[in-house]
């Protein structure tokens, strides 16, 4: 009979904890507890990747129709039905959850739907008053999305807040030019919204590839997005608690252009405040001022450690309130571990997946098995796409002498359609070795491309082995391996 109450306890119900408890119990025969004070499936399924991706395809469809009529189809422009498409978008999370649940309870773990805190080295306490005791406590409890500390902050929204908008605004300034700003810009401008970003760096998607990002850049202004680089914003306030300044009316700055364009918005669509009783007038750092239905702080995310009792019974937190774990996800205290992006070191839902594996595997299968973090595939699901996968251009210059192949071009179907989209594949090389270092891909379902890119990549092949694989053609992926001499060295 055992000390505890559970073999393991698990805090948070998101992807990673969610595969750890379950695997934990159903192969391993471990009793297993695990807590979620709010959705299950976490950020990724309720408010992150899934909604999102169905974001992206439904913002897409305009632009399809209006490409259509280049090959022989005469189908006309609608307009976008916000509420139809939220009510689909949540029947599915809804779906999603319920699938996440079944899992648990079909291994059975007992589930716990409230807020739990770490009380001891092996105690938890519920938001009940109640405790369990656990041999092993695993926190997987993410992260969240924050606002910048600025007076008024509160009046713009978080991407958390974008799935429950009740009705879509017609012009919209998102702060920050990260993934995220960059993901939310596009779907937005094909809803048929006018968007502004400010981005106080000097380019957008800071760390990835500067090939990459100046292509995506140009791509999202040439779709209607205003982005200002080295800008913030210096001062917001509502409209109705300042100095009255000439306010744009819709009918020149937003309808007016969005009527000549996919995605027009129809007349459910009305302007939402984000809880703001009017316009939200904003003052850059150039000096602009400008009226905003609507603002969105993409500025960064925090893992959520806040009152949770971590570094009372001595987990290490880091400067940014990271959990602080080995390459096993164990903290500073032997019982208590934690995946994900808590931990604040690869903060992908896969990533998470994969250390909540080898969390058990380490702690129940008697394997010790380290998480690698190397060579993980990543898409940005800009418009085009962005698929990533080990050292960017500028990374693996700083490293070692390099060659790098690279190509920008006008795809075939877009091309047909008259259009002057382009999309780029990218391939860094050690000269001393041949191994492909990196891969970097901007192109429509640049995402799928990079998952089997991210194979040959991590299997550390030549780019000799690239040219060896004869191409598949008409493709865009065949300038994978077709692409003969170096554009430069470094």
């Amino acid at each position: 009979m055992s000390d505890f109450d559970f073999d393991l306890f698990v805090i948070g119900g998101g992807s990673g904890g969610v595969r750890a408890a379950r695997v934990a119990a159903g192969e391993y025969g471990a009793k297993v507890g695990l807590a979620e004070d709010d959705r299950y499936g976490g950020t990724c399924v309720i408010r992150g990747c899934v909604p999102k991706k169905l974001m992206v395809f439904a913002s897409g469809y305009a632009e399809t129709v209006d490409e259509a009529k280049f090959f022989g189809w005469d189908i006309k422009h609608g307009s976008f039905d916000w509420h139809f498409f939220k009510d689909r978008m949540n029947s599915e999370l809804d779906r999603l959850e319920g699938v996440y649940r079944k899992l648990l309870a079909n291994t059975d773990v007992e589930m716990f739907d409230q807020r739990a805190r770490v009380k001891g080295a092996h105690t938890i306490e519920l938001a009940n008053g109640e405790t369990r005791t656990a041999k092993h406590i695993l926190v997987a409890t993410g992260g969240r999305p924050i606002r910048p500390d600025l007076a008024n902050a509160h009046l713009g929204i978080v991407s958390d807040d974008i799935f429950h908008l009740e009705s879509l605004p017609k012009s919209i300034l998102i702060v920050g030019g990260g993934y995220i700003g960059c993901e939310f810009a596009g779907i937005l401008n094909g809803f048929g919204v006018e968007v502004t970003m400010y981005n106080r760096a000097a380019q957008i998607l800071r760390g990835f590839d500067e090939e990459a990002r100046g292509l995506i850049a140009d791509s999202m202004r040439t779709a209607g997005i205003d982005i200002h680089c080295g800008t913030s914003i210096v001062e917001m306030a509502l409209e109705s608690e300042r100095e009255k300044v000439p306010m744009p009316s819709h009918s020149d700055a937003a309808t007016g252009a969005l009527a000549s364009r996919p995605g027009e918005l129809n007349e459910h669509a009305d302007v939402s405040r984000a809880g703001a009783q009017g316009p939200i007038w904003v003052k850059s750092t150039n000096g602009a001022e400008k009226y905003f239905d609507m603002v969105l702080f993409a500025t960064g995310r925090v893992p959520n450690t806040d009152n949770m009792g971590l570094e009372d019974v001595g987990v290490k937190l880091g400067r940014r309130n990271e959990i602080k774990v080995d390459e096993y996800s164990q903290t500073a205290v032997p019982s208590i571990y934690a995946i994900g992006d808590v931990t604040d070191r690869v903060n992908l839902t896969p990533v998470a997946i994969r250390e909540g594996m080898a969390f058990v595997q380490t702690v129940f299968g008697g394997v010790p098995t380290p998480v690698d973090h190397l060579l993980v595939p990543s898409a940005v699901f800009t418009q085009p796409e962005f698929g990533t996968v080990g050292l960017t251009e500028e990374q693996a210059a700083e490293q070692e002498p390099i060659e790098v192949y690279s190509t920008s071009f006008r795809p075939m179907q877009t091309a047909f359609a008259e259009k002057q989209t382009r999309v780029m594949m990218k391939l860094i090389v050690s000269k001393a070795t041949r191994v492909v270092l990196g891969c970097h891909i901007v192109a429509p379902n640049a995402g799928e491309l990079i998952q089997l890119v991210g194979i040959a990549v991590k299997a550390q092949l030549t780019k000799e082995q690239f040219d060896a694989t004869c191409a598949v053609h008409p493709t865009m992926s065949e300038e994978l391996v077709t692409m003969r001499n170096p554009t430069r060295t470094a």
